[in-house]
């Protein structure tokens, strides 16, 4: 079975070379990468340039729209044909004016085509779908800033992961290590008959228990080096370890100014005052309804008997046209109504993001103190169980405990250091949870 575990050991480890080959960055790097190579970021970024395509496009209809076309039609519709020879010019005062030509005329094609333009002179929704547009464009600047913000902490976070992992991995091998000297010291011991066949099985166990654990704590490295590189954009099956124990500046202002800098600085707040200020623009638009409309148009069309872009006869046009809709069975009353209530939806969704913006600030705050205390205390644990495996060592040596006893306290001395590194963890995790909650994570990570 030992055999077997060793096997296992060494066919993970050159199974997977990227645990040792692994290319080191610092934090900053990382979140440089993540910055250009995330794909939420890309998608983010691409969503941005949409909205600013579609704010530019609604200024287009400031602008006079022209159109062409052309068409042919086939009638012997009595009005429709006069028309059609009077646009071609081709009147005959001997013929055309007889009763029989006038109401029962033969049927008779036209070739139409014409070049128009229109103009808005006074329209009022033209204004507010612009505001609307901008107002979207944005949001969607702000919803940029929000993922590079969010991807920056996973970063951080998986960074951490990293770290945690590896001390995993040392402290099982340091594990194994022990586990074996135990091992030889039982066997040794139980030769010389100074020892008994009970701490020989107790320390093979343990070593098979040691060598499981270290195969799973190399996989635990590998998995968060290979996150780190996919939150970071890198090439997919590609692995990432770190450089450093990130550092970030201790926040140093009160509770209630931490929720005055969230309240400025986070982007889902600017985005929801976007989401409000465009909920005013479409009670605007709704009012807008009411009002009428003034727009100013031109035609040039040529007429043809026989040909498609003929020239029997060209003319021309121009005018003026306001209109104002009246009455519409009150469907303009009922939008104006509907854009208030949505509005006012979206105003007390502000005020219930504005409310968990704050509590997070001072949840981030007390856990923050907690962490504080617990890695204290973590410290504490650590300095005992030292105390104890050195103690229990001497007691060892001089024969007066067992060796059960020993890796016992060897046991919970490895407890001791891994808890230390997650408490460690923790603490940098909560110092850069408050500056994610106010909104300044991804400023203070590239100072």
């Amino acid at each position: 079975m030992k055999k077997a575990l060793l096997l296992m050991l060494a066919c993970l480890i050159a199974a997977t070379p990227a645990i040792a080959g692994a290319e080191a960055i610092s934090l900053r790097e990382a979140v440089n990468r993540a910055l250009s190579g995330n794909h939420s970021i890309k998608a983010a970024r691409y969503e941005q340039e949409a909205a600013r395509q579609g704010a530019a496009a609604s200024h287009g209809r400031y602008w006079p729209s022209v159109y062409f076309e052309s068409g042919v039609s086939l009638s012997n519709t009595p009005s429709r044909v006069f028309m059609m020879k009077l646009d071609e010019a081709r009147i005959n005062p001997s013929s055309d004016f007889s009763a029989e030509r006038l109401n029962h005329p033969s049927a008779r094609g036209d070739f139409r085509s014409a070049l128009a333009v229109e103009q808005p002179l006074w329209d009022r929704q033209i204004a507010t779908v612009a505001e609307l547009a901008a107002k979207d464009a944005e949001a969607a600047e702000t919803s940029l800033e929000f993922n590079r913000e969010t991807i920056a902490f996973r970063v951080y976070n998986a960074y951490l992961e990293v770290r945690t992992a590896r001390a995993a991995r040392d402290m099982s091998e340091h594990a194994v290590a022990d586990a074996r000297e135990h091992s030889r010291l039982a066997a040794v011991r139980e030769n010389e008959g100074m020892g008994l066949k009970s701490d020989v099985l107790r320390s093979a166990s343990e070593l098979s228990e040691a060598e499981q654990r270290l195969v799973t704590a190399a996989n635990d490295l590998l998995i968060a080096r290979l996150r780190l590189n996919q939150v970071i954009g890198g090439p997919q099956g590609e692995s990432i370890d770190i450089t450093e124990e990130p550092r970030l500046a201790e926040p140093s202002q009160t509770s209630d100014a931490l929720v005055s800098t969230a309240f400025k600085n986070r982007p889902e707040l600017r985005a929801a005052r976007k989401l409000l200020e465009k909920g005013e623009l479409l009670v605007r638009q709704a009012n807008n309804a009411y009002l009428p409309t003034l727009y100013a148009g031109a035609t040039y069309q040529i007429n043809d008997r026989d040909l498609p872009l003929g020239w029997d006869n060209d003319s021309w046009s121009l005018g003026i046209n306001l209109r104002w809709e009246i009455f519409d069975g009150q469907r303009r009353s009922h939008d104006k109504r509907k854009a208030e209530f949505a509005h006012d939806a979206v105003a007390e969704s502000f005020e219930n993001a504005r409310r968990d913006v704050a509590l997070q600030v001072h949840e981030a705050v007390l856990r923050r103190q907690e962490s504080k205390l617990r890695l204290a205390s973590a410290r504490q644990a650590l300095d005992a169980a030292q105390e104890g495996v050195r103690l229990v060592g001497k007691r060892f040596a001089n024969g007066l405990c067992t060796m059960v006893e020993l890796m016992d306290a060897e046991s919970t001395l490895n407890r001791a250091r891994l808890n230390m590194v997650e408490m460690e963890n923790n603490d940098l995790r909560s110092t850069a949870q408050i500056h994610y909650a106010t909104g300044q994570f991804l400023q203070e990570v590239m100072r």
